[in-house]
């Protein structure tokens, strides 16, 4: 007998809610599924609300422990700076000292 995190791909317990469901007011970032795939939701300065895999390019940190600075998001683990461009793509915008 298959466990429910094996049916579904994913722990419903896990503290993230599904994509659909997410609430994200302007300067946050919520941890969030869509599906199986761990996502990052992000209301940037601006109002726009943007969707990105939860991971740093930099060394696969949680983007959803960061925080937004303006239009970026910023890794909390090293300071990265990542630009959401096209909704689901990120891109090194510079390295924080």
């Amino acid at each position: 007998m298959s466990s429910l995190v094996d049916e579904l791909g994913y722990d419903p317990d896990d503290g993230r809610v599904a994509l659909a469901d997410a609430i994200v007011p302007v300067g946050a970032i919520v941890a969030a599924r869509d599906g199986a795939r761990p996502v990052a939701v992000a209301r940037l300065a601006s109002g726009r609300l943007v969707v990105v895999d939860d991971t740093c390019p930099h060394d696969g940190g949680p983007i959803s422990d960061g925080f937004v600075d303006g239009e970026l998001l910023v890794c909390a683990r090293h300071g990265w700076e990542l630009r959401a461009c096209r909704g689901s793509c990120l891109e090194r915008a510079r390295r924080v000292p």
